[in-house]
């Protein structure tokens, strides 16, 4: 018997990438976002390997707060059991072109694209939800990737950013995993 379903899984796809990133450059790598509370600088940059503990981490803990809302722990537990392969990710973040957003020392959110548009993970640190991080990966994941679709499989809970963004749903699925 599997440890549960994650229901309502979504394929969104989106056909034109014409949309302004809205971010102001500062030097090098870094975009001044503006928060609803604060202002700070934020680090939008290319992934390295050393990132990739802190990530599974941001993952665990954005996978078992953010949406709890939507899950039950079974399902929570399915998604995102604490025990993530490391060398599996890395891998694919390698493969991928992975940006990582960066608020001096802490990463604070991540996301991935493939080269035919398949927006991987995208996760924000509970702290920084509905702060503008996942819409700054998003923006420069999509201008950067070229392909002439882009497409996710979103949770529940993503379903609203997804479509906020112009991505329409085009499957409804659950998926079985851990199981």
């Amino acid at each position: 018997a599997g440890q549960g379903l994650i229901p309502l899984y979504h394929k969104f796809t989106v056909s034109a990438l014409n949309r302004s990133l809205g971010l102001r450059r500062a030097p090098g790598n870094l975009f001044v976002i503006p928060f609803q509370e604060r202002r700070t600088i934020l680090e939008l940059r290319e992934y390295c390997p050393l990132d990739c503990p802190e990530m599974a981490s941001l993952f665990y803990q954005t996978v078992h707060t953010v949406n709890a809302c939507d899950y039950t722990p079974q399902q929570l537990d399915a998604w995102a059991d604490g025990h993530t392969d490391l060398a599996a990710w890395n891998r694919s973040f390698l493969s991928h072109y992975t940006l990582v957003a960066q608020e001096e020392d802490q990463i604070i959110g991540f996301g991935d694209i493939c080269r035919d548009g398949y927006l991987d993970r995208l996760y924000v640190h509970p702290d920084w939800q509905r702060q503008g991080v996942a819409t700054a990966l998003c923006d420069r994941l999509e201008a950067c990737c070229g392909a002439p679709r882009l497409y996710a499989h979103a949770s529940i809970t993503a379903l609203p950013f997804f479509q906020g963004r112009g991505y329409r749903m085009v499957q409804e699925r659950q998926v079985e995993r851990k199981g």
